[in-house]
């Protein structure tokens, strides 16, 4: 982790305090945030997702890499410390080693939904519920990528939308 910090050093840093919002949940800031030391817990609509004080951690990414606003908040749980990527998509197609921590840390964190979707399937094995957590597998498995909109063209007219 630390050849990884050190390659990002000369970012810009950014502290927040114990409480402190780092992404709010459906804002748009077009921020990455790269943990440098702290720590953060993730919420999604009300409800805590998870914990994280890993060094290198990345937060901002599904926004970033999808452009759409973000999809989960996170809030600093002690005093915390990120480098700050203002321009990520451009960052990430200049910067391989981060580009592949990004793609290491995605595949953790899907490997660690699809372990708990089997346990979920495991659990509900012979039950009724079983049909939609086969649905919700299906769909991840399956899902066809959102058509993507440029922050900046996202004010301008749509003909399909708008026709």
């Amino acid at each position: 982790m630390k050849a990884l910090l050190d390659t990002i050093r000369d970012l810009p840093c950014r502290s927040f305090a114990s409480g402190e919002t780092v992404l709010a949940q459906g804002d748009s800031t077009g921020l990455l945030y790269v943990l440098i030391e702290g720590a953060v817990e993730i919420t999604k609509d009300g409800v805590p997702v998870t914990s994280c004080s890993e060094p290198g951690a990345i937060f901002g990414d599904i926004s970033a890499l999808l452009g759409i606003p973000h999809t989960a908040a996170v809030r600093a749980s002690r005093p915390s410390r990120f480098h700050v990527v203002e321009n990520p998509q451009e960052f990430l197609e200049q910067s391989a080693p981060v580009c592949l921590h990004l793609c290491e840390l995605l595949a953790r964190r899907l490997d660690a939904v699809t372990q708990y979707l089997v346990d979920v399937k495991r659990q509900f094995a012979g039950n009724d519920h079983l049909g939609m957590v086969d649905g919700l597998l299906d769909t991840l498995i399956h899902r066809q990528p959102r058509r993507r909109v440029p922050p900046r063209a996202s004010t301008l007219r749509d003909p399909e939308i708008d026709d």
